[in-house]
């Protein structure tokens, strides 16, 4: 683990301490996870490639079809970079922080084994880890990650958050770019607690990188149109929360 990389993980806290919001473009990210290991991304195209093995969001109340999902459940002890994988367990939020699919337990499709134990996903995961370790050092963390695809073919609007500005009820967020194909839109904002805008920005590259404070924040995603209407659209993203435990 390089000085770099702890220099940059200080300059990073330090940001995210003050606006309660970061952005990294995908070639700065990169460069900071082999900074860390050198062999950070090497499944990187197999870890894109597997959103294209998605099932479908089956708890959309909006009755939409435009969302793929998968979802896993980790946990780390304070103070540590080390996490596990928990046993697969629904997702759940409540209706105050999701008005559109809270109150329920969502049961998503696991990822798939190597994904989720692969060197990229590790890499994501212990990024987040030693950020918000830092932040937080007495904090054991509840991490859950998803995989996301929203797709639109003619038929629907393609919604990244169906249910708006929102914040997701977590301590803090990690929201990774994966691949964007024939997608326009997809304009993310970040809100203050009044929900005022703050920036607006758009992942486009892969590995394009926005942490959240979801504690001091709101955030939302504008729907993503199909750039040539003869073919369609897709926008894939990882995102990681990381929520307060019980060491």
């Amino acid at each position: 683990m390089s000085s770099q990389y702890h220099a940059a993980i200080e300059e990073l806290c330090d940001s995210l301490s003050a606006k309660s919001y970061d952005l990294l473009s995908g070639a700065k990210v990169a460069d900071l996870l082999r900074g860390r290991s050198e062999n950070a991304l090497d499944d990187l195209e197999d870890f894109r490639e597997s959103w294209n093995r998605m099932p479908l969001d089956a708890y959309m109340a909006d009755g939409g079809r435009y969302r793929r999902r998968r979802h896993a459940t980790l946990s780390a002890p304070k103070g540590a970079a080390e996490y596990r994988v928990e046993a697969h367990q629904p997702h759940y939020q409540t209706l105050d922080f999701n008005n559109l699919n809270g109150g329920v337990a969502r049961h998503y499709e696991p990822f798939e084994d190597a994904v989720l134990k692969g060197s990229t996903m590790d890499s994501l995961v212990t990024l987040g880890c030693d950020i918000f370790g830092r932040l937080a050092p007495y904090s054991a963390w509840h991490i859950e990650a998803h995989q996301f695809r929203i797709e639109v073919d003619g038929e629907e609007i393609g919604k990244p958050t169906p249910e708006g500005v929102h914040r997701d009820g977590v301590t803090f967020v990690l929201m990774a770019m994966i691949d964007r194909s024939n997608a326009g839109g997809g304009e993310s904002t970040i809100f203050n607690l009044e929900q005022e805008p703050l920036e607006k920005f758009t992942l486009t590259d892969p590995l394009d990188l926005a942490l959240v404070n979801d504690e001091r924040v709101f955030h939302g995603v504008s729907p993503i149109q199909q750039l040539d209407p003869g073919r369609p659209a897709s926008r894939d993203v990882l995102v990681i929360t990381y929520r307060h435990k019980a060491a």
